[in-house]
C-alpha cells in the first residue's frame, strides 16, 4: 500500500488543522493505521493510532482531548485532527499502516508499520 500525508502547514498557536492520509494500492481496512511525528533533534513518537475497525484508538498521553484519529472506511483516507495547536507541535507528521488480522488492534511502535507516508511539516508560531 501506498500512502499520502497531506494537510500540513503553518498556523499560530491556538490554531487547527486536519491532516490526511491517503492509501492506494490496498484495501484500506486491512490496515491499522497509526500518525507520528518527529520534531528537530527528537525520536519519532506515536501520536494517534487506530484499529482497522476504527472502534479502538491511542493518543499520546500529552496530545489527549487535543486530537482525533479517525478513518473513513468506505472513501479510504486517514485523519488527524488537530487542535489548540501548540508550538511544541512543530514537526514532521507521518502516516503509517500495516495489516492486521484482528479489526480491533491499534500498534503505537513504528517497528510495526513496514508503510509510511512521505510526511507533512506542520509549524505552529507563538
Amino acid at each position: 500500500v501506498q500512502l499520502q500525508a497531506f494537510g500540513g502547514g503553518l498556523v499560530q498557536a491556538g490554531g487547527s488543522l486536519r491532516l490526511s492520509c491517503a492509501a492506494s494500492g490496498g484495501t484500506f481496512n486491512n490496515y491499522a493505521m497509526g500518525w507520528f511525528r518527529q520534531a528537530p533533534g527528537k525520536e519519532r513518537e506515536c501520536i494517534a493510532a487506530i484499529s482497522r475497525s476504527g472502534r479502538s484508538a491511542y493518543y499520546a498521553d500529552s496530545l489527549k482531548g487535543r486530537f482525533a484519529i479517525s478513518r473513513d472506511n468506505a472513501k479510504g483516507p486517514l485523519y488527524l485532527q488537530m487542535n489548540s495547536l501548540k508550538p511544541e507541535d512543530t514537526a514532521d507528521y507521518y502516516c503509517a499502516a500495516r495489516t492486521s488480522g484482528l479489526a480491533s488492534l491499534y500498534y503505537i511502535n513504528g517497528y510495526d508499520y513496514p508503510y509510511w507516508g512521505q510526511g507533512t511539516q506542520v509549524t505552529v508560531s507563538s
